[in-house]
């Protein structure tokens, strides 16, 4: 009988098992939570410590670039390291603009115990594998990490730019679902919203989608796969004058990247050169998003108990300044 080699899988298929096991991989690892490795810091500052640790003397710039991060979310994120006494900079002997990192004693100490964690968090699951099969394992990896670092290192160096080539303009197939249930999963375990709150997003996003494209409203999107994983939109009202911005939203997987900030900018930017004022709801507690809209000229302009979300909070409306709009007058924007 004739031997027929089996077809290997095609290249889609690949690509899709891979993205599921390094989803897989960022769940199992604990790169969802809020904190990594027991040590009470998120994994981009677990991340520098380690390579801080590796590298003593290591520069802030070359920390930027091995993490990944653009460099304010770098600056940030040593500022941080810096305050918690866990990071020390040294400006270089030959460039004062340039500083060498160094861990403190307390940040020895932490790194320490972050290897030690990540040491049995790997060694216990190889114990469920045989040798053989441990090796092939380091070898793929191996493989596939020197991939993806040279696929990088061909990318454009500016700060977010291979995240920013992601954002589109305008409805795409799927995505009222994927943006609802960002926000029903995030608000879920921020503030215990239900359905109510689901059921609101989606059929007040489905009837906003329905009026697109128009030139008084827009939304953004950030894809992955054809998958929405950021929004945020501008919905108008010429007759008024005011534009409201509604569904902005990063998937965690986006955070830090600097993603929100650039769909905020681009929301605005539309805003700006169409409506004398814009503003949003939210509500009290959420200080992280409430500095990005300050930074942006918003200003809290309301606040009190409210339920229109399905659940009691401090709701706040916040308004971006005049300033703003009369400098991107200034400015022809």
């Amino acid at each position: 009988m004739d031997i027929v080699e089996p077809l290997s899988e095609s290249r889609d298929a690949t690509i899709a098992a891979l993205r599921i096991f390094s989803r897989k991989l960022v769940r199992e690892l604990g790169f969802m939570r809020t904190t990594l490795a027991d040590s009470q810091l998120a994994p981009s500052a677990v991340h520098a410590i380690i390579e801080i640790g590796l590298a003593p003397g290591l520069q802030a710039r070359d920390l930027a670039g091995i993490l990944r991060l653009d460099k304010s979310n770098t600056s940030r994120q040593l500022a941080k390291l810096e305050s918690l006494g866990l990071v020390a900079r040294r400006a270089a002997a030959d460039d004062a603009r340039s500083f060498h990192l160094n861990l403190t004693d307390a940040g020895k100490h932490l790194h320490h115990q972050i290897d030690g964690f990540a040491t049995e968090q790997v060694s216990s699951a190889l114990r469920r594998l045989t040798p053989a099969d441990q090796q092939a394992l380091v070898r793929s990896l191996s493989i596939y990490a020197d991939a993806l670092a040279a696929d990088n290192a061909q990318k454009p160096a500016g700060d977010d730019a291979s995240v920013d080539s992601g954002i589109q303009e305008g409805y795409r197939p799927g995505c009222i679902g994927d943006i609802a249930s960002l926000h029903a999963r995030f608000y879920s375990q921020l503030a215990g919203f239900g359905s109510f709150f689901e059921h609101k997003v989606a059929t007040e996003l489905a009837g906003f989608a329905t009026s697109l494209p128009s030139p008084d409203r827009q939304l953004w999107l950030c894809l992955e796969g054809g998958r929405s994983l950021a929004s945020i939109a501008i919905d108008g009202d010429p007759a008024s004058g005011l534009a409201h911005l509604r569904w902005f939203i990063v998937d965690n997987t986006l955070r830090g990247t600097g993603i929100g900030r650039q769909l905020l900018e681009r929301a605005l930017d539309f805003a700006d050169s169409r409506y004398r004022q814009t503003y949003l709801w939210t509500f009290k507690g959420l200080d992280a998003a409430r500095h990005l809209y300050e930074s942006h000229g918003f200003q809290l302009a309301q606040e009190a108990p409210g339920e229109q979300w399905g659940a009691a909070v401090t709701e706040q409306r916040f308004v971006v300044t005049e300033q703003r709009f009369v400098r991107n007058a200034a400015e022809g924007r």
